[in-house]
């Protein structure tokens, strides 16, 4: 039923609570996950703004670790059985998500319901809340 699955993650705790989730849907007949990560272009653009001289290295810096913790996410889920397929983008996460969701014509979403950005959450709606409303896919939300 759910065969392949779309799995965005910003490494926050909630996120890595939903991997837990993923493996369960092993048994309800996932085969493969895409792992999403988005690297936020509004943070990428402050770098810039605010600190020009250093943006690149901190940038760099920031590109090793994600993909240091993504592969580990990676190798998880291979252990597992599972096929997996590493996708790591700049942009925006709402909209980078809904692009990977109709790129790869995933079966389900399984995201965090609260990522890094608590405060800006509550402020203007969660990523989590508006991939809901406009997924064209079943989308399991993880509770902290």
């Amino acid at each position: 039923m759910f065969e392949k699955l779309l799995y965005p993650t910003d490494f926050s705790d909630v996120s890595k609570k939903a991997l837990d989730y993923i493996v369960q849907l092993k048994e309800a007949g996932a085969k493969e996950v895409i792992v999403l990560h988005v690297l936020d272009q509004k943070g990428i653009d402050a770098f810039y703004r605010y600190a020009p001289g250093s943006a690149e290295d901190v940038i760099r810096r920031i590109e090793e670790a994600t993909v240091a913790q993504i592969r580990a996410i990676e190798t998880a889920l291979e252990e597992k059985g599972f096929k997996v397929t590493i996708r790591i983008t700049r942009g925006i996460p709402l909209q980078e998500i809904l692009k990977a969701e109709e790129k790869e014509k995933v079966s389900a979403i399984v995201i965090g319901s609260h990522g890094k950005t608590n405060l800006e959450e509550m402020l203007l709606g969660s990523v989590s809340e508006t991939v809901i409303r406009k997924s064209k896919s079943p989308v399991f939300v993880i509770r902290r």
